[in-house]
């Protein structure tokens, strides 16, 4: 679908690189732009002989490397010669950081009119927060969100990177939505997304409660609050999530578990009562689930069309069955890895056109001279640069 669009990112670890892989699943030919030494992100945990870690490895599938000096003179002018023909550039560093290194959306929009330019940061590009650098964990914690997390005194952050997850993807549409706007109007545009505004906009039912009632809701481990039963639960053999919203929900589950006469019992009236009364509801819950094991109980609700799932593994992830029906995951080589590498595919797919299987993330520098020759630089020239540490 973005088959002759060129993207050059500049992103660093998550946010700016994921948004640039997403590109390069639809088509477009992603330029990874790296110090020369590498970029920090390049080597966190490493997982082969070169190196290289597994965030790397999915954050940069499909994509070309380019190493670049960009703060030098020379830097600056292969930069000026690659972005006429460069549709959107991505970045994520402070504003700051941006204009020293000339990567700030004015100087760049001077040479490439209609660029599509996305900057994500930690904090956005105004107020007092606007040269700090940040990461996933910050995101969580400011909008609250890990005030909610688990249990009373004791803050959790969860180790899944959702707020650069979910940067990326409002990346993504933003890049989209401007190509497109571009294509009707010849005009480019600055994109923009941060961690805080991801992250508030992921906890945003929990921020309009708050602001509405002033609950000051406590975390409370596993356990929904606002509904019941909605938490994780001991069988015989392992855990399960059991999740139960809604009335048509709760008259299911209230005949699986023989309890029908809590149907017209006002402490289970709605979900509200039902999170209320949560210490009875669970306990009902417990004493169904731990008479049979997961696969016993995953089929007794499955079959009453109430949500559940086991607690997977990481391997167990990788191995279930409907992630393979899927295709979700593609088994990648890397040079220098015991084993390929599983690389996961973009959360959406489409009916007439397929998204590209992905290409293995690049070494570094492995595409900078054949960049460079499409630019016109001569294998001379190319050499010399080399030598100066330029690329």
């Amino acid at each position: 679908m973005l088959e002759g669009i060129r993207v050059l990112d500049f992103g660093r670890f998550i946010a700016g690189p994921t948004c640039g892989a997403m590109l390069g699943d639809l088509g477009a030919d992603v330029i990874r732009v790296e110090k020369v030494g590498g970029g920090e992100d390049r080597w966190v945990g490493p997982v082969g002989a070169g190196g290289e870690g597994a965030m790397f490895l999915q954050n940069n599938r499909n994509k070309r490397s380019l190493t670049l000096n960009a703060a030098t003179n020379e830097g600056r002018e292969i930069l000026a010669r690659l972005l006429p023909g460069v549709d959107v550039v991505i970045v994520n560093m402070p504003e700051g950081a941006l204009e020293s290194l000339g990567l700030d959306y004015e100087r760049l929009r001077t040479i490439k009119p209609d660029l599509i330019y996305l900057a994500a940061s930690a904090f956005g590009s105004t107020g007092p927060y606007r040269d700090r650098v940040g990461f996933d964990a910050i995101g969580q914690l400011i909008s609250g969100a890990a005030a909610r997390t688990g249990f009373p005194g004791q803050p959790v952050r969860t180790p899944v990177q959702y707020v650069d997850g979910g940067t990326a993807l409002a990346g993504a549409i933003g890049v989209l939505a401007a190509l497109l706007h571009r294509e009707r109007t010849g005009e480019g545009q600055r994109v923009e997304t941060s961690l805080l505004g991801t992250a508030l906009h992921l906890t945003s039912a929990l921020l309009v409660e708050q602001g509405v009632t002033q609950s000051n809701r406590a975390p409370s481990g596993n356990r929904g609050q606002m509904s019941a039963p909605n938490d994780i639960f001991a069988v015989s053999d392992g855990w399960i999530l059991v999740q139960v919203v809604g009335q048509p929900l709760f008259r299911r589950w209230a005949a699986l578990v023989g309890r029908p006469e809590w149907l017209d019992d006002p402490r289970f009236a709605d979900d509200r009562e039902r999170g209320r009364n949560w210490a009875a509801v669970n306990a009902a819950m417990d004493e169904w689930c731990l008479v049979r094991t997961r696969a016993e109980a995953l089929a007794a609700l499955d079959a009453a069309r109430i949500p559940a799932c086991p607690v997977n593994s990481l391997q167990d992830a990788l191995d279930d069955p409907q992630v393979a029906a899927l295709g979700l995951v593609s088994q990648v080589n890397y040079p220098g890895l015991p084993r390929p590498a599983p690389i996961v595919a973009p959360p959406f797919s489409f009916s007439s056109l397929p998204v590209l299987p992905p290409s293995r993330a690049p070494l570094l520098g492995e595409h900078t001279e054949a960049i460079l020759r499409e630019i016109d630089y001569s294998p001379q020239a190319i050499a010399a640069l080399k030598a100066r540490g330029v690329v």
